[in-house]
């Protein structure tokens, strides 16, 4: 301002100098006369001008003066001004709101700028400073002393549907358990989603005009940062009260199984809480805080949230680079199977740039996840066939193997759709197969239908014969031949009832199930042949008769029936002990059994009636008959020494 009134000073002296000249025209002294008014005339603006900053600088410094001064007042105490309720906090926010827009005016106003105005601004920055200061502390101490406690086996759900009303009231679902939301299907999810109010509902707008103040007042960064930090530690809390412990990576491949299975239980019901219900109600907090700031919401939530759910999809990478070790495929494949679920909602609240490492991170962990329960599937088959025996099963029962794999794929049916999936590449044969379509009444007639084998399916196809095989050579074991059929007898059996009474039926289909009938069947058959055939050619003519005539020799004839009877006493012995564990194939053999052996002892003794004296009959064919009935009880007794009286 002061080079302008020297300049124009200059210029009427300019104008007074050639003014004084007497040889100029009237038209050239009309102009001069002109350029000296207007220049009077600048000088006399120039003047008012001046007048009316410093007036406009003692008012804006009178209400800078005020303003401070109510700001200031809450420095000198240590209350928080909103615990001092809300008039004066909202009186507060106003004076704040003042200084930052008398800034706003010193910095735009065309006032002369020296050093007074200079002062001015830099004292309202300081101010206003001061205030932002008060303002991140302030909204620090409404976050943490408001907080909701957050108990997930006891709490009431608000509905995202219920903010278009915008009342605020909380939506209680009774007995609904936390456990029942979580397990609600996706359909019920995808319209309506179950939100906790982390904070307490009534302190949200106060929240809210702090930061869009803080916002306003370019002090963003820190009001954001303010939110980051106290939010972090709620939702540590949050894994602290779900039971999740940090863990790293070698503390989890350390873990024993029986640990480590608890702990992976307990993921699966943390990961949905903490999806579905936290992380749900952190974005709607976030959301309602940032209302007026969507990009700032986003980036707020994820930066909160981010340490928390990495931890989590850490656990799941220690797993997933775990021993591919069978017990632990159906946690796996749990794992797997929620975090595929989840995932459509992590991606939907981490849907933009912030979010990104989480979405990536996520899906990488999934892949591995699936990678792992591929590979774990798989060394289960190697497990199966790898599983050697150096002595007999005892009793020719059920081989705890045998029900290991059977159980096993039974469990596994209910991860069909997954395992499909992931053994996509890994078949075992031709995915389209020819099958006999054969049916109960027309076998002889039956005509090939293709028929379409899922990966599951051809995997279960390949566990069972390769568990046939396993079996096959633990019955070589057995130096009774009669006991190894047994033993195979038993635990086709217990596969084809297994197969037939459960889903396993859809995925084996029923002509694996006619084939193993008829393969128990047979080692039923060839059991009875082992056992009894040389056992029953005692109870025939042949060689009875005496050198050179055809009659009966009495001698030859109480030898046969001693033998006999030492050859049944020897097999009620051993097969007492024997173990058929289903009853009615117990049952079954018994019956087969004592038709054969009751008929022909019985067609003996009565067609020899008058060549052997009754002392000679150690047993009667009810006897016998009962005698049978005790095979196969697991429980080994003796007929030795016992005789008719």
């Amino acid at each position: 301002m002061e080079e302008e009134e020297n300049l124009i000073a200059a210029a009427q002296n300019i104008v007074k100098a050639l003014g004084s000249n007497r040889t100029l025209t009237d038209d050239a002294r009309k102009i001069l006369a002109d350029l000296g008014s207007q220049l009077s005339s600048i000088t006399r603006v120039s003047e008012t001008q001046d007048e009316g900053d410093e007036e406009q600088l003692i008012e804006m410094e009178g209400e800078l003066n005020l303003v401070q001064g109510k700001v200031m007042n809450w420095e000198v105490g240590k209350s928080m001004i909103w615990d001092c309720g809300q008039e004066e906090a909202y009186e507060y926010l106003r004076y704040v709101d003042q200084a930052r827009k008398l800034i706003e005016r010193l910095e735009s106003s065309d006032l002369v700028k020296g050093s007074k105005e200079d002062e001015l601004l830099l004292r309202a920055h300081d101010l206003l400073q001061t205030a932002m200061n008060r303002l991140e502390e302030e909204f620090t101490h409404l976050l943490v002393h408001n907080r909701q406690p957050f108990e997930p086996e006891h709490m009431s759900f608000r509905s995202s549907e219920d903010d278009a009303l915008d009342d605020g009231s909380i939506v209680s679902f009774g007995d609904d358990s936390i456990e029942d939301v979580v397990q609600r299907d996706s359909m019920s999810r995808s319209s309506e989603e179950y939100i906790i109010e982390l904070v307490h509902p009534d302190v949200i707008p106060d929240l809210r005009c702090i930061a869009n103040l803080m916002f306003d007042s370019n002090y963003g960064r820190e009001c954001s940062q303010a939110f980051i930090n106290v939010r972090k530690d709620g939702l540590d809390d949050c894994l602290f009260i779900l039971e999740v412990e940090k863990l790293s990576i070698e503390d989890v491949l350390k873990m024993e199984w029986s640990s480590l299975n608890s702990k992976i239980r307990r993921w699966i019901r943390a990961m949905k809480i903490f999806v579905r219900i936290y992380l749900v109600s952190e974005k709607w907090l976030s959301d309602q805080i940032f209302s007026e700031l969507e990009a700032v919401s986003s980036v707020c939530f994820a930066e909160a949230s981010k340490a928390s759910i990495l931890q989590l999809l850490n656990f799941g990478e220690a797993i997933a680079i775990g021993p591919h070790q069978p017990e632990k495929l159906i946690r796996i494949l749990d794992m797997y199977e929620v975090l595929a679920d989840l995932i459509p909602d992590i991606d939907a609240m981490y849907s933009d740039e912030a979010g990104l490492c989480v979405r990536i991170e996520c899906q990488d962990i999934l892949r591995s996840l699936g990678d792992c329960a591929k590979a774990t599937f798989l060394e289960f088959e190697n497990a199966v066939a790898s599983s050697i025996s150096v002595n007999p099963f005892p009793g020719g029962g059920i081989h705890h193997l045998t029900r290991y794999v059977m159980n096993y794929m039974k469990t596994l049916i209910d991860y069909s759709k997954t395992l499909d999936e992931l053994l996509k590449g890994h078949e075992k044969e031709d995915s389209v197969a020819i099958l006999p379509d054969m049916t109960p009444d027309k076998e002889e007639d039956s005509t090939d239908r293709r028929c379409y084998i899922s990966p599951l399916a051809q995997h279960f196809r390949s566990f069972t014969s390769i568990l046939e095989c396993n079996l096959e050579d633990k019955s070589r074991l057995y130096k009774d031949e009669s006991l190894g059929h047994l033993f195979l007898m038993n635990n086709i059996h217990y596969m084809a009832e297994k197969v037939k009474n459960s889903n396993l039926r859809t995925i084996l289909g029923d002509g694996w199930i006619r084939k193993h009938n008829w393969k128990f069947q047979h080692h039923a058959m060839s059991y009875e042949r082992a056992t009894w055939s040389s056992i029953l050619s005692l109870l025939r003519d042949e060689g009875l008769q005496n050198p050179g005539s055809n009659s009966i020799s009495r001698t030859l004839l109480k030898e046969r029936l001693y033998n006999f009877y030492l050859a049944f006493e020897d097999v009620y012995k051993s097969q007492t002990g024997w173990s058929i564990p289903d009853s009615q194939l117990r049952e079954d053999l018994r019956i087969s059994t004592s038709l054969k052996v009751i008929q022909a002892y019985r067609t003996f003794v009565g067609r020899h009636t008058n060549h052997i004296s009754d002392k000679h009959i150690k047993y009667t064919a009810d006897d016998l008959e009962n005698f049978l009935l005790d095979l196969f009880e697991g429980s080994p007794r003796s007929l030795h020494g016992s005789h008719r009286k």
